[in-house]
């Protein structure tokens, strides 16, 4: 399957019927939604797959980007596709993007890896779509500290089962495009 960025860069895509990637409408409209939230970022990827949102948030302006995702496949070549973007971009400062090969719940869960800065910006979950995770990451990651106050969760879901709004979150935009639908959710304050 050919992989490409919203600027035409060509990202790979791991062989066989493992991954589902974005559909490039919606990783479009993700970034356009976000622009003005993107530069100087903090970006966490969960369920990464090929890292291709984490590549667009990167090639946009995030000044960190972590993304993170159980299956070595996976991993390896969102590590490839990160570090082809990050090179193309002749970055001079800002960390490396960052991949981490761990089931995305027991990483949250951990505590192991701090939030940088106080959590990140924006966090893209994109878990299987019947797997009934969304609640369990929005848990996590509330509990964990991992967003920013002002930051938003975004979840991308099968337009045919919308997850419910967990306690303690506010959905802040919801927009199908096709099969997939796009919530923005903000953690409420204590």
């Amino acid at each position: 399957m050919s992989l490409r960025l919203s600027g035409g860069r060509k990202l790979e895509s791991p062989a066989g019927q493992v991954a589902r990637p974005t559909p490039a409408r919606l990783r479009l409209a993700v970034m356009n939604i976000l622009a003005g939230r993107l530069a100087g970022s903090a970006w966490l990827d969960l369920f990464c797959g090929s890292g291709v949102m984490a590549c667009e948030a990167l090639q946009r302006g995030a000044a960190q980007v972590v993304a993170v995702d159980q299956d070595r496949r996976m991993v390896a070549t969102a590590r490839r596709n990160l570090e082809a973007v990050a090179q193309g971009l002749a970055r001079e400062h800002g960390p490396a993007p960052q991949v981490v090969q761990r089931e995305v719940l027991g990483w949250l869960r951990s505590g192991t890896e701090a939030p940088p800065g106080g959590g990140f910006d924006l966090i893209y979950a994109d878990p299987p779509y019947g797997a009934g995770l969304y609640g369990a990451v929005a848990e996590a990651v509330g509990g964990g500290g991992w967003l920013k106050p002002e930051g938003l969760l975004l979840w991308e879901c099968s337009s045919l089962a919308i997850p419910p709004i967990p306690v303690g979150w506010e959905l802040m935009d919801q927009r199908r495009y096709g099969s997939s639908t796009l919530l923005q959710l903000r953690q409420l304050p204590p």
